[in-house]
């Protein structure tokens, strides 16, 4: 490390801008050993270190700011480096190669152009109007915040709030106002949303959701004035080519970037044809003292708009000051966002540019997602994709671009049969983090010791030396299962944690909250986590709190932890459109209540199909229609069916005793009894059960969870079968048990399993992962030997004890039933995209074909 001494020998590098590039260049250097012949003075605009644009949405959550700053502190206390807050470079002499800031100049031997980009503001009249805003600083969300609290606090109504863009920061804006507790509309100049990184399939599926969540979208749809109100502030806007207006308190502009090369320019040096520093492959100007990084840069025909490209240029800058000859050969342009709760993921080709290309797509008729792989034209290799509503399988595809996938890709889109990638199977050149460019190699190198000499064996220590894992943390899965790999190869205990925010188990974590009695989220990871929680843990709190019976699902801020179908209680098809499932105990109905639920399907025009559950599925409710049903079948005597729930979904049963001659039990009442039991337990995947009535197996209680068979003396107990991708048949846990003894039994198997299986794993995996397998399980519930029957008998009388209808408890409730509204500023109107065809004396959603052949004008609609 440099001294006060040597710093005259040292040379001079000036960095103009302290964003998130500028720091990484800082950070590299230092990493290096560049404070030795390097002194480094750091210019930024703003008051704040270098902090993490890409969470800033968070900071409407009430974060502190300070959550958000970038890396060590002690960074900016190394000798010979300077870090000049909130101060702005203002001009520059490349000839004497002096910087002026404050009115002094600061000379350099070399000079780094850093300072990003700005907000673009389209030249809408009344775009300075007060209550406009941009969205892309701390102060810019700052003064947002500020502002719509002021104005909820005057208002005896919502802050009506209007967003013009519709790509990344304009859904952040969204979900930033939507945090407010504001209402807010989208505005987006192209046909859909977020058009640079889905396609239209994605981006109507992307629309659809976010509707559902109660935020109003128009695309195609320029806004061309703000108007004032009589207060001065804004009142209203107002749209081109006759498109309307809509009222308006707020207006956020999030219509994307543009370079910060006005300093460039009045140094001379070479512009791109649409904006940011000309540049080479080692990220230098035209003047050979001169560099750019980031989004200012403009290299290789264009500018590089996310993190990971310009985390790619600080590096090959921090190569070449130090000597070296790194060049920039492109950025990865993959991207994972959770935008309004909702994931969107794109990476590699998403738009299958290449020629010959093939497209695989699979759109979820009831968790309401859109997935497309991009593949070679032999169906092998795989090019890039689309995720939208399910990215779980972002983290395993990425990295795979380039390879073969291995047998039908389709298996990588349908539900539970994503199949994570081993990170044993991934080439050591494969791209893991594309924000930082590390390689599955560089994972395993340093985990190994061979990076630094120091050996990684915990995440944390990994993703410092690495950097993996340390922007946009959606890489974090596949890292974890590096590090665990490499761990177990070279023969050492691999950590359980739950994710970063959490060094626990999601068990462990079910008995903090059990023994602690924490209630919410923010409480929990204050006391037992760090940082704000990820899209690992969030959904795993929400599942541990709801299977505790902490309170309805809606409740405070557990409904934002919840996932999509959880926010409305019943499951989204693919056209935007809801089903409903109304409990029916054991198929057992009587004639009034399937009178009931036909007349509520006619009344709403819903399509009805018996499902495999032994229940009827109502499919093509719209959202603001969702009260009225429930309080139609409700009124009739049914209740939440949960078919949107990780719980209970159905006990499904044969006519058993009661009418069949083969018939030794009566598996109708058992699996009323049991469905009646276990209706509403929340539990880390969903969980099915079957009763039948004899060994004949009408009810297929063998592929069930917890599967029940009649004999002559009582009821034989399987356990750990499942459908799905994997089909497993239950084994036999127990024989010849009392209604009684198998009631205790069942209640205790569900709880354990409730308590130590981890996230979104059923139980037949379940099984085989626990230490001792199903032999170790069999002693702690039918012998206790870990002591704790008692404790598990009482957690299930608890939930029998509390347990309330979903829907009755929000039909209850006027604020929770205000979440239920087509359009915000229009809760009643209808949806008018959704377009249907009779097909047999039903009506289903229309196919693109069908429905270009109702816009060119023939009768096949059908609407309610």
């Amino acid at each position: 490390m440099g001294s006060a001494t040597d710093s005259a020998t040292r040379k001079r590098l000036v960095v103009v801008g302290a964003g998130m590039v500028a720091h990484r260049l800082v950070e590299a250097l230092v990493g290096r050993g560049g404070a030795d012949t390097w002194t480094i003075d750091v210019f930024g605009e703003e008051s704040r270190p270098p902090y993490d644009r890409v969470a800033l949405t968070s900071f409407f959550s009430d974060r502190d700011p300070d959550d958000l700053v970038l890396g060590d502190p002690s960074l900016w206390a190394t000798d010979g480096i300077r870090l000049h807050r909130g101060v702005r470079v203002t001009a520059v002499d490349k000839d004497a190669r002096t910087v002026t800031a404050r009115g002094r100049a600061y000379p350099y031997d070399a000079l780094v152009l850093a300072n990003g980009s700005y907000a673009m503001v389209p030249p809408v009249e009344g775009k300075d109007t007060p209550g406009c805003f941009v969205y892309r600083t701390v102060d810019d969300v700052a003064e947002l915040r500020a502002y719509v609290n002021e104005l909820a606090a005057r208002l005896d109504r919502p802050v009506r709030g209007a967003v013009v863009g519709g790509g990344l920061l304009g859904l952040e804006a969204a979900g930033a106002l939507r945090a407010l507790g504001a209402d807010s509309t989208v505005v987006e100049f192209a046909p859909w949303l977020m058009p640079m990184q889905v396609d239209e399939a994605g981006g109507r599926t992307l629309r659809r959701i976010i509707e559902q969540l109660g935020v109003e979208v128009r695309t195609s749809t320029a806004t061309s004035r703000i108007r004032v109100g009589r207060s001065g502030t804004v009142r209203a806007m107002d749209f081109a080519d006759g498109g309307g207006s809509i009222d308006a308190d707020v207006v956020v502009f999030a219509t994307g970037v543009r370079p910060r090369d006005e300093l460039a320019r009045a140094m001379g040096l070479a512009i791109g044809e649409r904006g940011g520093v000309a540049c080479d492959d080692a990220c230098r100007t035209d003047d050979p003292h001169v560099f750019a990084i980031g989004e200012v840069a403009h290299i290789g025909g264009r500018t590089w708009g996310l993190v990971g490209p310009g985390y790619a240029m600080a590096e090959v800058v921090a190569d070449r000051l130090l000597g070296g000859d790194a060049t920039f050969t492109g950025g990865d342009l993959s991207t994972k966002l959770k935008l309004l709760g909702v994931d969107v993921a794109s990476f590699g080709d998403a738009f299958a540019g290449t020629e010959g290309s093939l497209e695989v797509v699979y759109a979820d008729p009831v968790g309401g997602v859109y997935k497309k792989l991009v593949m070679s034209d032999d169906a092998k290799t795989l090019l890039g994709g689309i995720l939208v509503g399910d990215a779980e399988a972002y983290a395993s595809l990425r990295p795979m671009v380039g390879s073969e996938l291995g047998g039908d890709p389709t298996a990588w889109l349908v539900p539970d049969g994503v199949t994570p990638v081993s990170g044993g199977s991934l080439p050591d050149a494969a791209a893991v983090c594309s924000c930082n460019n590390v390689t599955a190699g560089a994972i395993r190198c340093a985990v190994r010791g061979e990076a630094n000499g120091e050996p990684c064996h915990d995440l944390g220590t990994l993703k410092g030396c690495t950097k993996a894992g340390t922007s946009c943390g959606s890489c974090l899965p596949l890292v974890k299962k590096l590090l665990d790999e490499e761990l177990t190869a070279a023969g050492i205990a691999t950590s359980n944690a739950l994710c970063e925010h959490f060094a626990m188990s999601r068990a462990q974590l079910f008995d903090v909250v059990r023994v602690t009695g924490i209630r919410t989220f923010s409480e929990l990871v204050a006391a037992h986590g760090t940082g704000r929680g990820c899209d690992i843990c969030r959904p795993v709190v929400a599942s541990i709190l709801a299977s505790l019976e902490t309170g309805h699902v809606l409740d405070g801020e557990a409904a934002a932890l919840q996932d999509t179908n959880d926010h409305v209680m019943a499951n989204m098809q693919k056209d935007g459109t809801y089903s409903v499932v109304p409990r029916i105990p054991g198929g057992e109905v009587t004639p009034e209540g399937l009178i009931a639920i036909g007349q509520v399907a006619a009344d709403f025009g819903l399509y009805t199909k018996i499902t495999g559950g032994q229940r009827i599925d109502l499919f093509g409710a719209r959202i603001e229609q969702l009260p009225a049903i429930w309080r139609r079948l409700v009124d009739a005597g049914f209740e939440s069916g949960h078919a949107y729930g990780k719980s209970l979904r159905t006990v499904k049963s044969c006519v058993g005793s009661t009418w069949c001659r083969f018939g030794v039990q009566d598996s109708v009442g058992l699996a009323i009894a049991l469905e009646l039991r276990y209706r509403g337990l929340r539990s880390p995947h969903k969980i099915k059960l079957g009763v039948s009535g004899c060994a004949r197996e009408c009810a297929e209680a063998r592929g069930k969870d917890v599967g029940v068979i009649a004999t002559e003396k009582g009821w034989n107990v399987y356990v750990g079968g499942n459908g799905g991708f994997t089909p497993r048949h239950a084994q036999l846990f127990a024989e010849d048990l009392s209604t009684e003894e198998l009631v205790r039994t069942v209640d205790r198997f569900l709880m354990y399993y409730i308590r130590t299986a981890d996230r979104l794993q059923r139980t037949a995996p379940w099984l085989e992962a626990v230490e001792g397998g199903l032999d170790h399980v069999r002693s702690v519930v039918l012998d206790d030997s870990l002591g704790i029957a008692a404790d598990l008998d009482a957690a299930m009388a608890v939930h029998v004890e509390k347990y309330e209808d979903e829907w009755a408890a929000t039909l209850a409730d006027p604020d929770k039933l205000r979440k239920f509204a087509s359009f915000v500023n229009s809760p009643d109107t209808p949806d008018p995209d959704l377009v249907y065809v009779a097909e047999r004396g039903q009506r289903r959603p229309a196919n693109a074909q069908e429905r270009a052949t109702l816009i060119a004008g023939t009768t096949l609609e059908v609407r309610s």
